[in-house]
C-alpha cells in the first residue's frame, strides 16, 4: 500500500471559502466542476455517477446549505461542525457518517493531530477536514488517475480516504522507533540521566494519542465490512480488508513501543537507583575514612595534662604517621570491595 502524494495548505478565501473542490464524477472520470445548489442536478442526470465535495474548517452556514443539497443528518452535521470527535462509524438511514483522526509530524518531538468527517450516500461523498494542514488534493488526483477504481463509486473514495489517513502514521511509527532506539542506548550508556525519564513519559504520552486514533479503526473497518447495504458493495469490501490489515500491524508497532517504553522506564529507574546506591556508597566510604584522623585529632585535642607520648619528641610524627596508615588501609579496603 503506497502512501498518496498530498499538497499543503489551506483553501483560498472567496466567496466560496472552505470549498476545496467540489467535482461530478461518472464511471469514475471527472465531467464537472460544481457549485452550491448544483448536485441535485448533476445526480438527477447521471444516475450511475457521483459527487464529491472537500471542505476544510468551513463555517456553520456552509455546513447548513451541504445539509441542505445532500439532505444529511442533523446529529452528523452537529458533530462535523464542533469536531474534537473519537473515529467511528455511524449509519443515518441511507448515508454513512466516519470520523478519522489525522496525524502528521509538526517537528521531531511534536505529533499533530487532526480530524477528517465523511459522508457517504449513493451518488456523494462530502469531506470536512479539522486541524489537518495535510490536503486531500493529491489524494483526489491519484483517484481521479485510476478512473476503473474510481468508478466503483463512494464507498471506494472512503476506503481511499481512510488508507490516506493510515499512510500517514507510518512516518510518525518510523520516528517513534528511531526515538525509542536512541533512548536505549542513552539508558544503558556510561551515566543515565534523570532528564531521560521526563523523555520517555514525553514519549509514552504520544503513543497513547496514536493508539487512541489507531485503536477504533479496526471495529469501524470490521464493520464496513460486515454492513450488508448498498453503500458499501461487496467488490469494495476486500478494499476494506487491506486497510483493516496495516491497521493491525500499526496497533502490534503501538504495543510493543508501549512495552519497550515501560521497560526502558523501569530500566532508567534501576539505573539511577543503582547510581544513587554508588553515590552513597562512595560517600560512607570517604566518611569512614575521615573519621579516624577526627577522632584521634580530637582525642589530643582534649584539655588533659596527662595523656600518652605528649613529652616525646617523636609522639607527633608517629601519630601522623599512624593516622596516614590507618587511611590508607581503610582505603585499600574500601578500593577493593567496589566502594570506591
Amino acid at each position: 500500500m503506497q502512501p498518496f502524494e498530498t499538497t499543503e495548505g489551506r483553501p483560498e478565501e472567496g466567496p466560496l471559502g472552505g470549498i476545496i473542490d467540489y467535482a461530478g464524477y461518472v464511471d469514475g472520470r471527472r465531467v464537472a466542476n460544481l457549485e452550491i445548489g448544483g448536485a441535485r442536478d448533476f445526480m438527477a442526470a447521471n444516475p450511475a455517477g457521483f459527487v464529491w465535495i472537500g471542505l476544510y474548517e468551513p463555517s456553520e452556514e456552509l455546513l447548513r446549505r451541504v445539509q441542505l443539497e445532500f439532505g444529511l443528518h442533523d446529529l452528523a452535521i452537529e458533530d462535523a461542525h464542533t469536531a474534537h470527535q473519537r473515529p467511528k462509524v455511524e449509519l443515518y438511514h441511507d448515508s454513512l457518517f466516519v470520523v478519522l483522526r489525522t496525524a502528521r509530524l509538526a517537528d521531531e518531538r511534536r505529533i499533530e493531530f487532526g480530524e477528517t468527517h465523511i459522508f457517504i450516500g449513493a451518488q456523494y461523498v462530502v469531506t470536512v477536514r479539522h486541524g489537518s494542514l495535510r490536503s486531500h488534493t493529491g489524494l483526489r488526483t491519484r483517484c481521479e488517475g485510476t478512473p476503473q477504481l474510481l468508478g466503483k463509486g463512494p464507498a471506494y473514495v472512503l476506503y481511499a480516504l481512510m488508507d490516506f489517513v493510515v499512510d500517514q502514521y507510518l512516518p510518525i511509527l518510523e520516528a517513534l522507533d528511531d526515538r525509542v532506539e536512541a533512548l536505549e542506548e542513552r539508558i544503558f550508556g556510561d551515566c543515565p540521566r534523570r532528564d531521560t525519564t521526563v523523555e520517555i513519559y514525553e514519549l509514552k504520552r504520544q503513543v497513547l494519542g496514536l493508539q487512541r486514533a489507531v485503536a477504533p479503526l479496526a471495529d469501524m473497518c470490521a464493520r464496513l465490512i460486515r454492513f450488508q447495504i448498498d453503500l458499501v458493495p461487496a467488490e469494495t469490501q476486500p478494499y476494506f480488508r487491506d486497510v483493516l490489515d496495516q491497521v493491525v500491524r500499526i496497533q502490534e508497532t503501538l504495543d510493543n513501543f508501549r512495552e519497550l517504553l515501560g521497560s526502558a522506564l523501569d530500566a532508567n529507574l534501576s539505573l539511577l537507583s543503582v547510581a544513587q546506591n554508588d553515590d552513597v556508597k562512595r560517600l560512607a566510604a570517604w566518611a569512614a575514612i575521615l573519621a579516624v584522623p577526627t577522632m584521634v585529632a580530637g582525642v589530643y585535642g582534649m584539655n588533659f595534662r596527662f595523656m600518652p607520648e605528649l613529652q616525646w619528641s617523636w609522639g607527633y610524627p608517629v601519630i601522623l604517621g599512624g593516622m596516614a596508615a590507618a587511611c590508607t588501609g581503610l582505603w585499600l579496603g574500601f578500593r577493593r570491595s567496589g566502594w570506591l
